[in-house]
């Protein structure tokens, strides 16, 4: 065998690989003129500021702007909170790319591939880089950018805050209340005409609402907002049964809750709210749609068949001067599923 072969291949050191052509590498303005730092600061600084301006105009504009104007065709207050929002953010990731390009270290830390449990030395390392990246990043010896991006972040939380409020107040114990109250009229739930006593047959079963939910007779425009409406109506909605008096089991109650065999009842199901009206003349039955649960209207709208666990609430009503129905007080118990009585 050859001499190359027993004692290998000598090694000649390769030439150095020339300039390809990179540009000379220059200092920043900020790095070598304290009077451009400055101003780079105070641009920053500004950038910042402006984002938290656009933060508390978001609020602003949450509050002083009807939910109804219109700007050009547009909603107003979508137009005003996606703007203001936009511009807090933008401002934001503006100054964070100039504080980054004007006044941080310009050099670059490259990082290998190691394995998921660090070693010791490789926990120190981190920390002395994050020490280092602290360091220059500059933000324990500029007060100005480091004051204003605290206060911007803080601010940038505002309109978070706010926007909760569009998911509605707290209940309360708003859900145990609908919006009848005492001298309401009881009306058809489609034209909202008021109903008299002598406007029912016996066995007849009307649906009804209250008449806030209408214009009055003088034209003027509902009680309840607008936009309340459907969710009330959810609530409110009641049904009208007339049945001979002396079929009432609760002869008391008859007197003191209805008017001639008149009985008004919610609407909605105590199972799981559906709206029921499926009415038996004969036995005064009152069957869900949804589970089958039936209620006796002659028997306090007892439960009798079915899923439901609770009677059916009943409405308490009398007649106003002008001899039609209207309501003694609202419901003198939750409506609707009985889900706050499972402990």
């Amino acid at each position: 065998m050859s001499d190359d072969h027993n004692h290998g291949t000598e090694l000649v050191p390769a030439e150095p690989i020339e300039n390809p052509g990179l540009p000379e590498h220059l200092p920043r303005p900020t790095d070598v003129d304290p009077v451009a730092e400055k101003r780079a600061e105070r641009q920053v600084a500004t950038l910042f500021g402006l984002s938290g301006v656009s933060a508390v105009l978001f609020c602003v504009s949450y509050f002083a702007i009807g939910k109804r104007d219109v700007f050009i065709g547009i909603e107003a207050l979508q137009l005003a909170l996606g703007t203001t929002l936009g511009l807090a953010l933008l401002f934001i990731g503006v100054g964070a790319i100039q504080w980054s390009r004007k006044l941080m270290s310009d050099h670059e830390i490259v990082e290998y591939r190691h394995p998921a449990a660090s070693s010791e030395e490789d926990r120190a390392e981190a920390l002395a880089a994050l020490d280092q990246g602290i360091e220059d990043s500059g933000i324990g010896r500029r007060p100005l950018v480091r004051n204003s991006l605290l206060g911007a972040m803080g601010l940038l939380g505002l309109p978070a805050i706010v926007a909760l409020r569009d998911l509605g107040p707290l209940p309360g114990d708003s859900l145990e209340h609908t919006v009848w109250r005492t001298g309401m009229r009881v009306v058809q739930d489609v034209d909202g005409r008021p109903i008299r006593p002598e406007d029912m047959q016996v066995g007849q079963l009307v649906n009804a609402e209250p008449a806030a939910f209408f214009p009055s007779e003088e034209g003027e425009e509902p009680e309840v907002p607008e936009h309340e409406i459907l969710a009330e109506k959810a609530k409110a909605a009641v049904i009208l049964v007339r049945m001979q008096p002396d079929d009432i089991k609760d002869q008391e109650r008859a007197q003191n809750w209805g008017v001639d065999g008149i009985l008004c009842y919610s609407k909605i199901c105590t199972h799981v709210g559906c709206p029921i009206s499926l009415w038996e003349q004969q036995t005064h039955h009152l069957l869900c749609p949804c589970h089958q649960s039936t209620f006796d209207l002659a028997d306090n709208g007892k439960v009798i068949f079915g899923p439901a666990a609770r009677h059916l609430p009943q409405l308490a009503i009398t007649v106003d001067s002008e001899g039609y129905l209207v309501a003694q007080d609202d419901f003198n118990e939750p409506v609707g599923p009985s889900y706050w009585e499972r402990g």
